[in-house]
């Protein structure tokens, strides 16, 4: 099948390291300040004389509870009227980016993630998305894929009605975990009844695409609970899964200094679980797009997957990757033509810099050549799992095997392991390296050889 997995204990525990999960190359830890506003506004005019189409990311940080296990930015609070700040920035840093777009640049993808874009009221959605039809070139007839991450607590029939209104037609729904215990040891108390609410309110309103994410590795959790859970969802029939491992780094990001650390399930348990929803999906039917991402063979990504076309950048695996990524909003990162920038994760100075008519860019990279050439290679392995050197080698110029010649040992021995098949012409990921692939990828990532991987959460 064209994504079996094939579970072999002792690869991993071989190559279960810490490393990227490469929705860029360079990954956002090698950005550095030296990349200014006036950087993003060329980047932009590039973007524009070339009419390439765009992607909009909105960041909405605001959560109404703090869930432990939680990496985002985000701001914690109750009040509801934080947003009228942060909206008025955030319409303002709308006005300054699109001055430098095209009207005919279309916009093919958008996508609000937080947070959580729910804890704004309806009224203060529907002038969001009426801002950005404003002033960006939006589908008006649905063609374009349009998702927001929901919280089922947070969303009823009304909201998913009001957000298919304005133009939404793909939906992310956060659960997580569905046994009680754990949602308690988490701070995210969330019913089977919501989940199941929002999910036949989705279905009656023709959302095209459902999305759940999972993470096991939790508090609490066993790998009889998180079949259950896993059971439950694949009943619901969502048409993408993402399976995320929990990276409990509690020095980096303090709510999950909450969690006690002897309530997590050993790391056996946690390899457990993942090879029991591995099972379990795939014998639903969900193919194995890579990456903790799973989804039914009809989805884009699986035909994307399929054709050669899917794609990987700051929102995950993506069909829209030839798209110029716009990000706005606190901490989110745009990637125009060779340009990664981000504005900067606080919302205090985010907001200041916005009402003075600055753009909030902070930090980010401008790639050079070797960069493009590793960026290509590392997203055909994992879009992809295997990568022609003779596509490589026209495409940049080079002699692969000499370009990468310091890799070639460390392939060769993955090769014997049985992670990789390699010859003169190609690399396949074998089925029982697939689970895998970060490591193949970090082969060639020329940060990984200087750094280490010490930043980054392990792999399973």
């Amino acid at each position: 099948m064209f994504n079996t997995i094939r579970w072999d204990a002792e690869l991993i525990r071989r190559y279960d390291t810490a490393g990227p999960r490469y929705t860029s190359y360079p990954t956002a830890v090698q950005f550095h300040d030296g990349v200014e506003p006036a950087d993003l506004l060329q980047a932009l005019e590039g973007s524009r004389f070339a009419r390439r189409p765009l992607s909009l990311y909105v960041h909405v940080p605001f959560c109404a509870n703090i869930c432990y296990y939680c990496a985002c930015n985000k701001v914690i609070t109750k009040d509801r009227s934080r947003s009228q700040p942060y909206l008025k920035s955030l319409f303002r840093e709308i006005e300054l980016i699109s001055a430098h777009a095209d009207p005919d640049q279309q916009v093919e993808q958008l996508h609000f993630g937080g947070g959580t874009p729910t804890f704004l009221g309806h009224e203060e959605l529907r002038g969001l998305m009426a801002k950005l039809r404003a002033h960006f070139n939006l589908h008006d007839d649905d063609i374009g894929d349009y998702s927001i991450e929901i919280d089922p607590r947070e969303a009823d029939w009304s909201t998913m009605g009001m957000l298919r209104e304005i133009g939404f037609n793909r939906v992310s729904f956060g659960v997580q975990d569905l046994d009680p215990e754990v949602q308690r040891a988490v701070n995210r108390l969330q019913s089977p009844e919501q989940t199941q609410a929002v999910m036949d309110a989705a279905r009656t309103l023709e959302y095209r695409s459902i999305n759940i994410d999972l993470i096991y590795g939790l508090p609490k959790q066993s790998p009889e609970s998180f079949a259950k859970t896993v059971e439950a969802i694949i009943a619901l029939k969502p048409d993408r899964l993402s399976v995320f491992n929990y990276a409990h780094l509690p020095e980096r990001f303090p709510p999950q200094r909450r969690i006690n650390a002897a309530d997590l399930p050993s790391p056996e348990a946690k390899l457990q679980m993942l090879e029991t929803s591995i099972r379990q999906l795939t014998d639903a039917g969900y193919r194995y797009i890579g990456m903790d991402h799973f989804a039914l063979p009809d989805d884009s990504l699986s035909l994307a997957q399929e054709s050669g076309e899917l794609q990987r950048n700051f929102q995950g695996y993506t069909t829209h990757g030839h798209c110029d990524l716009i990000g706005l909003g606190v901490s989110s990162i745009s990637q125009i033509g060779d340009l990664y920038c981000q504005n900067t994760a606080d919302i205090k100075v985010y907001q200041d810099s916005l009402d003075q008519d600055r753009l909030a860019t902070r930090r980010g990279l401008s790639c050079n050549a070797d960069d493009r050439l590793r960026r290509a290679v590392i997203g055909q392995l994992i879009c992809h799992f295997k990568l022609r050197f003779s596509d490589i080698e026209r495409r940049f110029g080079i002699d692969f095997q000499s370009y990468f010649a310091d890799c070639w040992p460390i392939l060769q021995q993955m090769h014997r392991d049985g992670l990789i098949r390699l010859d003169v012409d190609n690399i396949e990921v074998l089925p029982a390296g697939r689970l895998l692939v970060r490591s193949v990828c970090m082969v060639f990532d020329a940060y990984q050889q200087v750094d280490g991987n010490q930043r980054f959460s392990r792999i399973i």
